[in-house]
């Protein structure tokens, strides 16, 4: 269960940057996809295969499914919010704007899970977590300042991601409301199961994925990766994390992708790092610890404690 003050151990910190990693990559497999593939069938594809990868896995650990409506309503909502919209959302907002770009708008979902909580009387709205929210935010600004800047049709595209966001901040939501008898895996392959339910009609009825040309090998290879990696095994570290840490917390990771992002450029492809970007870094790092709120406390017990001379 999350801590009664909303801190993160150093475990979950350690599956959050590996969760950055994995999410961070589905904005690059999302920009191979798109060449050759209509957004739903994409969304469809990421959901389905998802789902084939973790039951083998649920069977695998015997986790019983949910009996009967009342048993699927959560999961078919936290499909819907967590799944379903954000990822038609945001694939349809990469046909309009730079994958780097939408990686940024998606760092906004703390603030608006943050803000959902708090409207909900889930969380309270600490002080320290808007503004560590905010002081990430400026720091994602300035990581990609050089890819903020606005081209024709651009808006669409970053009010659809904006959009998406929004839809993991109500997400945040119902994955407090989720069983919490469930194991993560179990709670991972029903929602996905839900998704693929909730994507199947509407993929079918508007791309008719049966009609498309056969894509490229290597689009195959990006529609595995995206599956495997940045869905199945994602979503299996993100219910970890959302038990043992909360919503409010898991929903870092977002701040967390465009560093890790920067990062895999650097030690996979070589790519140099600016110092614009490592100043970003350092400001998203300041933005965590001030979310975490340890090193605030740490600070306040050590100047409490220090005698005062009297003059």
């Amino acid at each position: 269960m999350p801590s009664a003050d909303n801190r993160i151990d150093r475990r979950d910190w350690g599956l959050l940057v590996l969760l950055s990693v994995l999410w961070g990559g589905s904005f690059f497999f999302n920009g191979v996809i798109l060449r050759e593939l209509p957004p739903l069938t994409l969304v469809l594809l990421r959901v389905v295969l998802g789902t084939i990868i973790l039951l083998p896995l649920l069977r695998a650990a015997r986790i019983e499914f949910p009996r009967g409506l009342s048993g699927w309503a959560p999961f078919v909502a936290m499909g819907l919010f967590n799944n379903v919209l954000p990822f038609a959302l945001i694939v349809f907002g990469q046909t309009y704007i730079p994958s780097g770009l939408a990686s940024i708008l998606n760092a906004t979902t703390p603030l608006f899970a943050v803000v959902v909580m708090a409207a909900a009387g889930e969380e309270r709205l600490q002080a320290r977590r808007v503004a560590g929210v905010v002081v990430g935010l400026i720091g994602v600004a300035i990581l990609h300042g050089d890819a903020l800047g606005f081209e024709s049709r651009q808006g669409i595209g970053i009010l659809l991601c904006l959009a998406g966001a929004f839809s993991y901040g109500i997400a945040a939501l119902v994955g407090r409301r989720l069983p919490q008898r469930v194991p993560p895996l179990g709670t991972a392959t029903f929602q996905m199961m839900a998704s693929a339910v909730l994507m199947a009609p509407i993929a079918a009825v508007v791309d008719r994925p049966w009609s498309l040309p056969m894509p490229h090998p290597s689009t195959w290879l990006a529609v595995l990766g995206l599956a495997a990696l940045s869905t199945a095994l994602a979503y299996i570290v993100f219910f970890q994390i959302l038990q043992r840490s909360g919503a409010t917390n898991v929903m870092l990771v977002t701040l967390l992708i465009p560093v890790t992002a920067m990062l895999l450029g650097y030690l996979v492809l070589g790519e140099p790092i600016a110092l614009r970007e490592v100043i970003g870094a350092l400001v998203i790092a300041s933005a965590l610890l001030l979310i975490d709120g340890r090193v605030l406390a740490w600070f306040s017990r050590a100047s409490a404690s220090t005698p005062h001379t009297i003059r």
